[in-house]
């Protein structure tokens, strides 16, 4: 009987196990890729950083040292000794004037291009668009004779006017593309509620457009931060310099580059960026993506 009884059990089998579906896969294989181009990017700031620490001797040295062990910060203590400070003032100030003009000025133009029909418009389109082909460097004649004749080389005033003549236009189009995305219905529709014109922009309009400001503010910002050659011709004394001009003190070509205090001199300039990016990342990368979609 029992050996009947266990003759009549079932057998007991494995469950198959699950295929890796191919998405799961393409997953895994993407977010692989996600992190060797991330490693490949993040590794020229790494490298900065790292040869900012390191020795005059290491730096030299034909071996690469991938590791500050034993490192200082003696090149951090050379950049701020000098006039660090002085020229992170003038490019702060000069980089604040040029974002703030250069918003005022391209949201203006973007909502006038976008809103409303009037001669000329078409026309102004195609000379903004002809202006962005311009080569900086076939300006600089003219440019260095304007600013003379106004009294404003060496001058924050004098450069902030180059950088937003420069900015402008670009952000122009930027902005076009954000203001042509939000439907004027809302617009109206405020306006039936009871809201006036201008009510109905700052309520309805202007927080819609946010996303846009910011990311056209980056733009501008960058831009403004890290220009050397319109600085290198209209800021031409040593106490006026920006900070890429003054980065260049390191290197001589009668003597021998600092390479530590080039590298610890821009990760110093690096950090006002960063912490910009920090504040403005969720607005940036929404605006981007708008702006990709949009106009």
């Amino acid at each position: 009987m029992t050996a009947v009884a266990t003759a009549t059990l079932p057998e007991r089998r494995t469950p198959p196990r699950p295929a890796r579906s191919p998405s799961r896969r393409r997953r895994r294989l993407l977010g692989v890729l996600t992190v060797v181009i991330a490693a490949i990017w993040a590794f020229p700031v790494y490298w900065m950083v790292n040869s900012s620490l390191l020795p005059y001797n290491r730096i030299r040295n034909p071996d690469p040292t991938f590791f500050p062990l034993g490192g200082t910060v003696g090149a951090y203590g050379r950049v701020l000794e000098g006039n660090f400070l002085s020229s992170m003032r003038i490019s702060m100030m000069v980089t604040l004037i040029t974002v703030g003009a250069a918003l005022l000025f391209a949201f203006l133009a973007a909502l006038a291009l976008s809103r409303f029909r009037f001669r000329g418009r078409k026309s102004f389109v195609v000379t903004v668009l002809i202006i962005q082909m311009i080569p900086a460097e076939g300006l600089f004649i003219s440019q260095f004779k304007l600013l003379e004749g106004w009294k404003l080389l060496n001058s924050v005033l004098g450069l902030s006017l180059l950088y937003i003549a420069a900015v402008v236009p670009f952000t122009i189009w930027m902005l076009r593309g954000f203001v042509a995305g939000v439907p004027r219905d809302l617009e109206e529709a405020a306006l039936v509620d009871g809201c006036s014109r201008t009510q109905a922009f700052f309520r309805i309009t202007l927080p819609l457009l946010a996303p846009g400001l910011v990311a056209s503010g980056v733009y501008a910002f960058l831009q403004a931060w890290n220009e050397f050659t319109l600085a290198l011709v209209v800021m031409t004394r040593p106490e006026n310099m920006t900070l890429p001009l003054w980065l260049r003190t390191f290197t001589d070509a009668n003597r021998v580059s600092d390479w530590a205090g080039i590298m610890a001199g821009s990760v110093l300039i690096a950090v006002p960026v960063m912490v910009f990016f920090l504040l403005v990342q969720h607005r940036m990368a929404s605006g981007l993506v708008s702006g990709a979609v949009k106009g």
